[in-house]
């Protein structure tokens, strides 16, 4: 007996078959490249029916698929909401899926946030924790909030969405799009910022002065700060000030266990998680900072895939 994991990336769809104890039998990925709308549905098929031909070869039965996608999971519907998937503002995945699994085999769709807390309270940092919140940060920024061993979801299925946290003022029109802390602190964040501060510094001729603005990445910024470059360094701080408002906000209201910190940010940030708690302790709750630790996912780029697993093989719905 097995289940299925399947992981909706922004640029690659990861499909994968679990065993009971949340061992990754087979994996594959398969690049999106540009798919849009019904599309994507038909590749997620395609990656279905693949896990399945290999459960097969094998002598493996998967008796349920779990589904992770990088928005909001509408439980009663089945549908989802995935922005960076054009057409699938209301899109209907659980019934994609029903077309081509057998009719005795479960589907469940989550958030990617749910997913990765969920994965890493199976098999990683999180592991024995009722109270644990995984802050990923990549392209964008999103939290899996686990609270007394349930997952935080909200009245609409919506809970997490934390890239939209107001940490500034005043308002600004370029927060409309992501938020007040996803413009600031995300992996795209990284660069806008980088590229506000060599705009207003005319004084800095360092390397990020020789790339066009619009060509500068987080990986660029990570690169050049080893050198100490002014650029780096500054937008590094203001990031710093912007994550540990997050984990003092967080640990205020939640008191968690742990604050696991993954994503394609961290990765290379994690350096910088001292300092992140340093900045956290000037605005959080006393006594429940003293008590939190802060720690880097141990299941990296996976804690989502496996999270969609153990969906799966829990399922309750």
């Amino acid at each position: 007996m097995a289940v299925a994991g399947i992981d909706i990336g922004g640029t690659k769809i990861s499909g994968a078959i679990f065993s009971e104890r949340g061992q990754i039998l087979f994996k594959q990925s398969y690049k999106l490249e540009n798919r849009t709308g019904d599309e994507v549905g038909v590749l997620i098929q395609q990656v279905i029916g693949e896990l399945f031909k290999e459960a097969e070869k094998h002598l493996l039965m998967i008796k349920a698929v779990g589904i992770c996608v990088p928005g909001i999971s509408y439980h009663q519907t089945g549908c989802v909401w995935v922005p960076n998937i054009p057409g699938w503002e209301n899109y209907p995945i659980k019934k994609k899926i029903e077309e081509v699994v057998p009719v005795d085999c479960n589907i469940v769709v989550d958030s990617d946030r749910a997913c990765a807390i969920l994965g890493e309270s199976w098999t990683g940092a999180a592991k024995g924790c009722n109270d644990a919140i995984f802050l990923a940060v990549g392209t964008g920024i999103g939290a899996g909030i686990l609270v007394n061993g349930q997952i935080l979801r909200g009245a609409h299925d919506i809970g997490g969405a934390i890239g939209w946290w107001a940490l500034d003022r005043p308002f600004m029109e370029k927060y409309i799009p992501c938020g007040c802390f996803e413009y600031h602190a995300s992996g795209e964040g990284l660069a806008k910022v980088a590229r506000e501060l060599l705009k207003s510094n005319h004084e800095y001729n360092g390397v990020l002065r020789t790339k066009s603005p619009e060509e500068i990445t987080a990986y660029d910024l990570f690169e050049v700060f080893e050198t100490k470059d002014a650029i780096a360094v500054q937008t590094f701080e203001i990031a710093i000030q912007f994550w540990g408002m997050t984990v003092a906000n967080l640990v205020s209201i939640f008191d968690p266990e742990k604050i696991i910190f993954g994503g394609g940010v961290f990765g290379p940030a994690v350096m910088f998680l001292d300092d992140i708690y340093l900045e956290a302790k000037k605005h959080a709750q006393p006594v429940s900072i003293q008590k939190v630790t802060l720690e880097a996912s141990q299941l990296g780029g996976e804690a989502v895939l496996i999270g969609a697993g153990y969906i799966a093989l829990n399922l309750k719905s």
